[in-house]
Formats: structure tokens, sequence, C-alpha cells
């Protein structure tokens, strides 16, 4: 597998309280707590973090609505 590239979010604070996200490898999404980078690497498909994040969205819009 290749080097993956973590990134987090542009709506970030900086206080490493964030999680992380590769997405440079096909096949893989690797997701990690930005506090810990050397601990353990939640790896999905692409489908099922395109759906978490679809999901996540909607809930928010939802929230927001009240």
């Amino acid at each position: 597998m290749s080097t993956l590239e973590f990134r987090k979010s542009s709506y970030s604070n900086g206080d490493h309280e964030c999680v992380e996200v590769a997405t440079n490898h096909p096949d893989t999404v690797a997701i990690r707590d930005s506090k810990h980078p050397e601990g353990p690497i939640l790896r999905v498909a692409p489908a099922a973090w395109t759906a978490f994040r679809e999901a996540v969205v909607q809930t928010s819009s939802r929230i927001n609505r009240r």
C-alpha cells in the first residue's frame, strides 16, 4: 500500500482534537485521531466513507433547521 497522506478539515481549530482522513488510496479511506497519529487507523471502503459523510450532512441539516 502506498503511503497514506492524512489531512484534517479546514474547519479544524488547530488544537489537535481532530479526525484526520487519508483518501489517496483507491481502495481504502483511512481515518485516525490527530492526538495519536501513531495509534490505530480505521480503514473503510470509499463507498462506506461517502455514505457516512452524507449521513452526517443530512443529520446536521436537520439539527440546524430546529
